[in-house]
């Protein structure tokens, strides 16, 4: 848990942002949102809860299922006068629904006629929860906020980026889990499960949590796809892999993704392997404060342009905190357009991979703006990966 004094910053700092965009009443129902204001992290998000942030109080209000109620208590800053909870008869049922309940106490306190914030563009409010706060609130006025406190996220503190750190050394492990399970006979979903195992034991010093994205590893031409995940099938000689993976501490993330073979790889993955890891070089050279998310982008096309090659993705997003399914930040994206300016302890998941329709190379980062430039949080070997220590790769590659 982060200090008090770090909470309440987070939460004046929120405030001041609701009175730019005009809101009185901000609604947060993004389980990573409520995190970052109160620490809660358990894994009650398949039910419909929420913070209320109102300008005049100096805590969050978490309304919530019943049985959340203590978790909130025990885990929290939150006082119990500003934790709430619904009975289970709200839980999924036809005549009752968990929003009713929060418009009844936003009435309750005077907030029913304000002008309300709400998350509309995220993964926990449903089409529902919209129509059920209209007809509850008829008298407010509705306002998308859905990444107002994600904004305020952006620039991490110390103890965050810290975190973060940690995640990084669980991530290296989680990917040396991969390398060394990877090879002839072995099955994906037991490389995934040998993943699954580094990530949540972590590392001598700390445990790890769990990813807010599985592991993917799409295999041959299923590369072109990368959010593939596994199946049972068994490795063979010359199949190669994209894998994207992260380590977890504390739900703060450190992704990263890389390219092995079993064997040797096709030769049009090592060329595009090779235009990857130069245009990541390219790209982190120029990366300092003051630079635009748009200008990063730039570099980076310009660099792989020079051998035909071009990606119509994102090239990254920030990236920290965060609750399934994303371990995204949903602010700035590395792409034309984004004008946003990258400042210090900002973090991003350097994306520069590159799928065609058969075939795809993901080489990632996470990385950190410093005050004078950029810094990789995982310190693993980029390059494109051949395992050729199994006897039966040895035997057939040559």
């Amino acid at each position: 848990m982060f200090a008090l004094a770090e909470y309440r910053q987070r939460l004046n700092s929120l405030k001041k942002r609701m009175v730019d965009e005009g809101v009185d009443v901000l609604l947060v129902s993004n389980p990573s949102n409520m995190y970052y204001l109160s620490n809660y992290s358990a894994w009650s998000f398949y039910v419909h809860q929420m913070m209320i942030i109102t300008l005049e109080d100096d805590q969050p209000l978490w309304i919530g299922r019943q049985m959340d109620a203590l978790g909130v208590s025990k885990t929290t800053w939150l006082d119990d006068q500003h934790i709430i909870s619904y009975p289970d008869y709200y839980v999924q049922s036809k005549e009752r629904h968990p929003v009713d309940f929060v418009t009844n106490i936003l009435t309750e306190i005077g907030q029913s006629n304000r002008v309300i914030g709400v998350e509309m563009d995220v993964h926990y409010f449903t089409g529902l929860c919209y129509e059920r706060l209209r007809a509850g609130l008829p008298n407010a006025t509705i306002k998308d906020t859905s990444s107002i406190v994600n904004m305020v996220r952006l620039i991490k503190s110390d103890q965050e980026i810290d975190y973060m750190r940690k995640a990084a050394k669980i991530v290296e492990s989680a990917m040396h889990a991969a390398y060394d399970s990877i090879a002839v006979g072995t099955r994906e979903c037991d490389v995934a499960a040998a993943i699954y195992y580094a990530q949540i034991k972590g590392t001598p010093e700390y445990g790890g949590d769990y990813t807010s994205i599985v592991p993917m590893l799409p295999t041959n031409e299923n590369t072109s796809c990368p959010h593939l995940t596994w199946t049972d099938r068994k490795y063979e000689i010359g199949d190669f892999v994209t894998l994207e993976l992260a380590g977890a501490y504390k739900r703060y993330h450190a992704p990263m993704a890389r390219t092995m073979a079993v064997g040797q790889a096709p030769s049009r993955v090592k060329d595009l392997a090779l235009v990857v890891e130069e245009g990541i070089e390219t790209t982190l050279d120029a990366i300092k404060p003051g630079i635009r998310a748009e200008e990063v982008e730039q570099v980076w096309r310009n660099t792989i342009a020079k051998y035909g090659h071009h990606k119509n993705s994102r090239l990254g997003y920030s990236v920290g905190l965060s609750f399934p399914p994303d371990w995204g930040e949903h602010t700035i994206s590395l792409r034309p357009g984004d004008k946003s300016v990258l400042q210090p302890n900002m973090t991003f998941h350097l994306m520069p991979g590159i799928w065609y329709e058969d075939y795809g190379v993901e080489i990632t980062e996470t990385i950190l703006i410093t005050e004078k430039g950029v810094e990789t949080l995982t310190k693993f070997p980029r390059s494109l990966y051949e395992k050729m220590d199994h006897p039966f790769v040895d035997k057939y590659s040559s």
